[in-house]
């Protein structure tokens, strides 16, 4: 059971995780023992909650599939339970991510006396430069 919120959690059956052989140098280890997981997860057939399916729909993240299928390979650690768990932890945290709210910016307009600062330092700049020029007769 992976706890997403107090209310909210992912049963161990709509998480399918496999063993892999991690890729990379390390030598025969690498090559005998599958430590790296394969995590795979569908939304659309999940129990989470219709607003948490369309939040995590609309994310643009590479990790999730056109059919919706979030996709982690965990293979950072060499044990498999490490990685095991740090792909649950980076599935729990893209799901936490796609229910944050971005607050909406409010535009706004720089004020009159800054617009008129940085005109009086631009003229300001451009009599000192005027200054250095030569003198003609």
């Amino acid at each position: 059971m992976l706890n997403i919120s107090r209310l909210v959690s992912i049963p161990d059956g709509e998480i399918e995780m496999s063993a892999i052989r991690a890729q990379g140098a390390g030598g025969q280890n690498v090559n005998k023992v599958s430590s790296a997981v394969h995590l795979r997860f569908n939304i659309e057939a999940s129990s989470l909650p219709e607003v948490y399916k369309e939040r995590l729909l609309q994310l643009r993240d590479r990790r999730i599939s056109s059919e919706g299928i979030i996709i982690i390979k965990a293979r950072q650690f060499r044990s498999q339970d490490k990685n095991r768990s740090d792909a649950l932890n980076r599935l729990q945290a893209l799901i936490r991510t796609a229910m944050v709210v971005q607050k909406k910016r409010t535009p706004t307009r720089k004020s009159r006396a800054s617009v008129k600062r940085r005109l009086e330092s631009k003229n300001r700049r451009s009599q000192i430069k005027s200054l250095r020029k030569k003198v003609i007769d």
